[in-house]
């Protein structure tokens, strides 16, 4: 299994990786994948960490559990592989974006590596999961691990954009200091919840204004 993570990062968590509860974790994975099939592919695990060095970050998203699809996962939070369908929640996020900018988005696929490469952190808090099995690879250690590396983005980087979407971002993201970084909470964007204030809630043109105050450059979304 070829998994890597980029160096700013890998400095930053090496505390982590050599702590027992990393070890037990990276044993449990190992064991995974050669048990049967997980996703995303071994080599993406760490691939939101790959694509936004940790001095290139400028925005935080935060979700729970890679797609447990086939080919759907990469490593991104709420992206998807090229040419596999839009997921639900995403096709939310893409209306929600032509509400705040009168563009459509209908033409576009999941792949949200433009945005990684941008600056935009797209971390699950869990970082792989067994095929078909939703929440399957929940409480083995990764949950500690990704809050390590939020802690260390909210602790030595100023002026970020958190977009916290759902409770369960919400919670842990609740550390971070407000006066330090803008936090934007809204409800999920899946179909379940969308209506309940995700629609509306404004977050990209607020992030890109955040952004533009602090003198860095907007995201294309």
């Amino acid at each position: 299994m070829n998994v890597r993570i980029e160096e700013t990062w890998r400095s930053r968590l090496q505390p982590e990786f050599d702590s027992p509860y990393f070890a037990k974790l990276a044993e449990f994975v190992r064991s995974a994948y050669k048990a049967g099939t997980v996703y995303p592919p071994g080599s993406k695990i760490f691939e939101a960490f790959n694509l936004t060095p940790f001095d290139a970050v400028k925005v935080v998203i935060i979700g729970q559990d890679p797609y447990h699809g086939p080919n759907q996962a990469h490593g991104l939070c709420f992206s998807v592989q090229p040419g596999i369908q839009t997921p639900p929640s995403l096709v939310n996020i893409y209306h929600e974006l032509e509400t705040e900018y009168g563009v459509s988005f209908a033409n576009r696929n999941g792949d949200l590596r433009h945005w990684a490469r941008q600056g935009v952190l797209l971390l699950n808090a869990t970082l792989t999961v067994a095929a078909g099995q939703a929440g399957s690879h929940q409480g083995k250690g990764w949950e500690q691990f990704t809050d390590a590396a939020i802690r260390l983005l909210a602790e030595e980087r100023r002026n970020l954009v958190f977009l916290l979407w759902g409770s369960f971002a919400q919670r842990k993201g609740a550390f971070i200091d407000r006066s330090r970084h803008l936090v934007l909470q809204a409800p999920h964007p899946s179909p379940l919840s969308a209506f309940r204030g995700f629609f509306g809630c404004n977050h990209f043109r607020l992030c890109n204004d955040y952004l533009a105050a602090h003198g860095q450059t907007p995201i294309q979304w």
